[in-house]
């Protein structure tokens, strides 16, 4: 069964409906993924979650400077420096709140800065930066956009279920509560004033690109599940 968005416009005709009904299996799919089941029924083990956690400090390093050049390339300065507060939030919120999770998780920020980037990792950030330095700001802007809104829907809906461990539900009060609600709504709202403008072309460019980092998004909780290393 679908799960409909709860964080959004919620007008049936808009650009982001269009593109969330395009992702709509994949997202069903991150919901039912045992990494993220277990966040909540107590299935995940918890070495599952720190290599998660030290993946995404290298990943988030990565989408802060993703959004820093999208908003380089924004239509209005309201919108470059929106992009801008949310690349600095990147630092100030979320790498804080690996702060507190990473001795939790028996990790210090030497042991995350010598762990290898996986290879899912390398290459979700590599498409990023791709495609925000070659591409259109519209490109830039579909292909950062499921970051933010797969992981408020993954916390809005965890948040209805809560956990049993502190750590986990210390993440999902991050990305579950009303602050990052707001934030993405800022980008949905900037994402529905773009897409209507784009010709025929150009909007299945960025329509492609908000799909395969949502494709990304599933494989990241998943490698971390699999604990995924270099096979070679």
């Amino acid at each position: 069964m679908t799960v409909a968005p709860r964080i959004g416009p919620n007008n049936p005709d808009s650009w982001t409906t269009s593109l969330w009904t395009e992702i709509a299996p994949i997202f069903d799919a991150i919901i039912a993924h045992p990494f993220v089941t277990g966040l909540t029924d107590g299935s995940l083990d918890p070495d599952a979650f720190a290599g998660y956690v030290a993946q995404d400090v290298h990943y988030l390093r990565t989408y802060a400077r993703a959004l820093a050049i999208v908003g380089g390339k924004a239509p209005t300065l309201s919108d470059t420096a929106m992009f801008a507060r949310h690349a600095a939030e990147v630092f100030d919120v979320e790498l804080a709140l690996h702060a507190e999770l990473l001795p939790a998780l028996g990790l210090s920020a030497d042991s995350v800065d010598a762990a290898p980037v996986s290879p899912t990792t390398q290459a979700y950030t590599s498409y990023l930066l791709a495609t925000v330095y070659d591409g259109a700001f519209a490109d830039g802007m579909a292909a950062v956009l499921p970051c933010y809104w797969i992981y408020a829907e993954v916390g809005a809906e965890l948040l209805q279920r809560g956990s049993t461990d502190p750590r986990y539900q210390r993440w999902i009060d991050s990305y579950g509560g009303d602050e990052f609600a707001a934030t993405v709504t800022e980008v949905l709202t900037l994402a529905d004033r773009t897409g209507p403008l784009l010709t025929a072309a150009d909007e299945a460019a960025a329509r492609a690109h908000f799909v395969t980092t949502s494709r990304y998004e599933w494989m990241f909780f998943d490698s971390a599940h699999r604990r995924e290393r270099w096979p070679v």
